[in-house]
């Protein structure tokens, strides 16, 4: 087993922990690092490493969010199905939260299951990440200065309305479509735009990134011909465990933040991050 691929799994670990959950783009990162550090292991096994891995991260959100996750307990029980039985046991608010987060969802997979290797074929490179990191920098800048002196409409889980959800899926495309855009930074946008607040805003974006990351991974492993050699278990593995530990850390440092500061901070990181690599990847370009 060759060491040096363990140590890129956790690196590539690392930066999947830190960007998933920051509106930065934790596929475009993965990208841009693949042009750095590859993994030699094929490429058939690093798509779908790259993809996989952000199952590490997915479970440091059930784990942070388990109460507000987990549907039955009768103990905080704020809204069981009946007082008595099996009923007292059905924590119907937070059913209604995951039929939100379901709604949301929709777009997003219809898009997946019907273009997903085509995006990957003609979206999947780092001219394009660019891009995307620098528009949609603009636009966290923009929403941010616009949503300044406005007090949000919603300003719990509980207040989302259906359509809210539907709304919210929707800008989750753009993410699915153009690698670089950022999930998380789509979904807030969007959020903030029909008068979400911060908090909730990245809540409901934590939340419904466990499906959506779910259905992504297995999709992955569905199309993953053949099996997984011992080495590449290692690799897999290793990226996932290391996801895991610093997106803890990332999903706690980012609660924290946004309840006293906006976005912009994001947005102007990515402006100058997509500037740098659009000039670094061009000038080979204008060289030939």
């Amino acid at each position: 087993m060759s060491i040096s691929e363990i140590i890129k799994a956790v690196v590539f670990g690392i930066v999947e922990g830190i960007t998933e959950w920051l509106p930065i783009s934790s596929t475009g990162h993965l990208i841009i690092l693949d042009q750095f550090l590859t993994l030699d292991l094929g490429e058939d096994f690093k798509s779908v490493f790259d993809v996989v891995i952000q199952l590490g991260a997915i479970m440091a959100v059930v784990l942070i969010f388990w109460k507000k996750l987990f549907p039955f307990g009768k103990k905080d029980n704020r809204a069981p199905l009946k007082k008595e039985g099996f009923g007292a046991y059905v924590k119907t608010d937070i059913f209604v939260m995951w039929f939100k987060v379901l709604v949301a969802c929709v777009p997003a997979a219809v898009i997946g299951l019907a273009l997903d290797e085509w995006i990957d074929e003609h979206f999947y490179n780092a001219v394009v990440v660019s891009l995307a990191l620098i528009i949609f920098g603009v636009a966290f800048i923009i929403v941010e200065n616009w949503n300044k002196n406005r007090k949000p409409k919603v300003n719990s889980i509980a207040e989302l309305t259906y359509k809210s959800a539907l709304i919210i899926g929707i800008f989750q495309v753009i993410a699915a479509v153009f690698p670089g855009t950022s999930r998380s930074g789509a979904t807030i946008v969007g959020a903030l735009l029909i008068g979400i607040s911060r908090t909730v805003a990245a809540e409901f974006t934590f939340y419904l990134a466990v499906p959506v990351m779910f259905g992504a991974s297995l999709l992955k492993l569905i199309k993953y011909d053949g099996g997984f050699s011992s080495q590449e278990i290692a690799v897999l593995a290793t990226g996932m465990i290391v996801a895991f530990v610093v997106s803890i850390f990332v999903i706690k440092f980012l609660m924290d933040y946004i309840k006293k500061h906006d976005f912009k901070v994001f947005g102007w990181y990515r402006i100058i991050l997509g500037i740098i690599l659009l000039i670094y990847f061009m000038i080979p370009v204008r060289q030939s």
